[in-house]
């Protein structure tokens, strides 16, 4: 299962509040602006700036 477009279409980054993108077949979301990705659990994505990942 994946992130429904809805869902997609309201998130925002928590650091910069940009738009994010469903990356690398739906296994992390990523903020382009801040270059940080955030991880998706179960479905969930985990949208806490001290767990994401600079790429």
């Amino acid at each position: 299962m994946t992130i429904d477009q809805e869902l997609l279409d309201i998130l925002a980054c928590p650091k910069c509040k940009g738009p994010v993108q469903l990356e690398n077949g739906g296994h992390f979301l990523a903020c382009h602006s801040c270059r940080l990705k955030y991880r998706i659990e179960d479905d969930i994505p985990v949208m806490l700036i001290d767990e994401a990942e600079e790429f």
